[in-house]
């Protein structure tokens, strides 16, 4: 099985990749689903409570925005945030990677934001980025409403794209409409068969 990992910066269209793919029928694990999947999780809640207090969770939901002034304000209180996340997350992780070998999966794709920042491109065969122009980026981010010091102050918490796309194995060019960013996706796909195929031919 292929693992391939899946990142971008916001407003690259990381999500529309991800979504293509799966209709083509590639398995896709999107990690940040399965982080806000755990915060409902009964462990994931009573561990929090006993780290950051019982008003962090009230009536069974976790007050994500209360955490996160705590958690971005003190760098120990991420920490202790993320050894709370990432353990379950992981098992969750494996688990459906299991189930995905069993039935015969060619490939996985880890839809992840963070990819480089939490070296998880360590952990995959190959790195996929999508990619577009910072003012096309700008542009699309205005147009969902956002403001433009937000976008700046999100961008800023996230490697550079132009260096992702130095780190990349495969880049996937976003900066057209969605039948454009169909045409690139099957130009990879194509370039991904050929390396397996190569891969495969050697073994």
């Amino acid at each position: 099985m292929i693992f391939l990992g899946l990142t971008g910066v916001i407003g690259s269209g990381k999500s529309t990749t991800a979504r293509l793919l799966r209709e083509r029928g590639i398995d896709v694990i999107d990690l940040d689903v399965l982080a806000k999947e755990s915060l409902t999780w009964k462990e994931t809640q009573d561990d929090i409570r006993k780290t950051f207090g019982e008003e962090c969770v009230v009536n069974g939901l976790v007050d994500v925005v209360r955490l996160r002034g705590l958690a971005f304000n003190q760098g120990d209180d991420l920490r202790k945030l993320e050894q709370i996340i990432h353990p379950r997350v992981r098992q969750e992780v494996e688990k459906k990677i299991e189930s995905l070998r069993q039935k015969g999966a060619r490939a996985v794709v880890f839809d992840h934001p963070l990819l480089f920042e939490k070296g998880f491109d360590k952990k995959v065969d190959k790195v996929v980025v999508v990619a577009a122009d910072m003012d096309v980026i700008r542009k699309r981010l205005a147009e969902r409403g956002m403001q433009a010091d937000d976008v700046e102050r999100r961008l800023s918490f996230q490697t550079p794209l132009a260096d992702k796309v130095a780190r990349a194995d495969y880049v996937i060019n976003n900066n057209g409409t969605e039948q454009d960013l169909e045409k690139e996706i099957d130009k990879f796909l194509e370039r991904l068969t050929s390396w397996e195929e190569g891969r495969n031919a050697s073994h």
